[in-house]
């Protein structure tokens, strides 16, 4: 990798550690496990199979969304771009936005900023192969730490803050509002921020796109109990537990769960706990909420942002917001 033009920054995160997670969420009445933990290199490889799959219609159609209207986003933002992208993966659809930018300014930084080390080092080697005047500074790091991190970085000019793959889906309520709040602390007037959104639709089609036919999905989920495995000498067996993906109406959401099949006790060796489970006892693993487009632009408006414009597929699937 050209070193001259790519940066990687690995900022710990104190406040939280995976076993202080996994403590307090296995031991939880209604037991839990944070969804960030899917991203191991193993969960990054499954997440890149699941963006292919027929079923999983979200990143297809965000990605027609962004060829489409791209060039237009890009015009809507003032020059001499910077562009940063939260929950980078594999900067797949970056491409659509660094290529107008590179049309109008001579040059492009761009800042990656993932939870997964291994997710940001794939993603940006073959940017920097296809785009020379482009330069890339990687930022392993939760989206908080990864803002307040660029806020110290000197760079003055104007930002493009993207969060694409509806990843604000993952958000509950109030920490969608946490987060809107966190972004207009660091965001300044020049900057713009482009949010994807998976909106209302078919239950079924929903259900479908997390519980795909090839059981990809549910590797994905059962992939956290082999992390624990590995990182705290946890003794899950995979084959006791199965994937479950509802919607359900009242919340409007897709909820993920892993199934214990059987009564069972689990010893995590690491945090010195027995986790007993009876049959058909849960783990929440993911929650994935959708919303009308009414709705996500009342809560932009709400938490101090401008909408400047709205960009969806002709069978409105799928919406990117841009918002100043």
């Amino acid at each position: 990798m050209d070193n001259e033009r790519y940066t990687c920054i690995t900022l710990r995160n104190d406040r939280s550690t995976l076993a202080e997670d996994v403590r307090q969420g296995l031991t939880a009445p209604n037991k839990w496990l944070p969804c960030k933990y899917f991203y191991d290199p193993e969960g990054d490889a499954l997440f890149v199979q699941i963006s292919g799959l027929p079923e999983y219609y979200l990143t297809r159609v965000e990605t027609a969304i962004l060829n489409r209207y791209a060039v237009r986003i890009i015009e809507c933002c003032p020059s001499n771009l910077t562009l940063v992208e939260l929950g980078s993966g594999d900067s797949t659809k970056s491409r659509y936005l660094i290529e107008p930018c590179l049309t109008r300014q001579q040059e492009l930084t761009y800042y990656a900023v993932d939870i997964s080390p291994t997710g940001l080092e794939n993603g940006t080697r073959q940017l920097l192969q296809d785009y020379p005047r482009l330069r890339v500074v990687g930022v392993a790091a939760e989206f908080e730490d990864g803002l307040r991190y660029l806020a110290g970085a000197g760079d003055s000019r104007p930002r493009l803050i993207v969060f694409l793959g509806s990843t604000i889906g993952n958000f509950t309520e109030e920490e969608v509002a946490q987060f809107f709040t966190m972004l207009r602390g660091h965001l300044r007037p020049t900057d713009r921020l482009l949010l994807g959104v998976d909106l209302i639709k078919d239950p079924a089609v929903l259900e479908a796109a997390y519980d795909d036919a090839q059981g990809i999905t549910a590797k994905f989920n059962l992939n956290i109990l082999t992390r624990l495995n590995r990182e705290l000498s946890a003794h899950f067996d995979l084959a006791a537990f199965r994937h479950r993906a509802v919607w359900n109406d009242e919340r409007n959401r897709i909820e993920m769960r892993l199934v214990s099949v059987r009564d069972q006790r689990v010893k995590i060796a690491e945090l010195a706990l027995d986790i007993e489970f009876r049959q058909d006892e849960t783990i929440h693993t993911e929650n994935c909420h959708k919303y009308s487009k009414d709705h996500m632009e009342s809560l932009l408006t709400d938490h101090g942002f401008q909408v400047l414009g709205s960009f969806s597929d002709s069978q409105e699937r799928f919406c990117l917001f841009l918002a100043s």
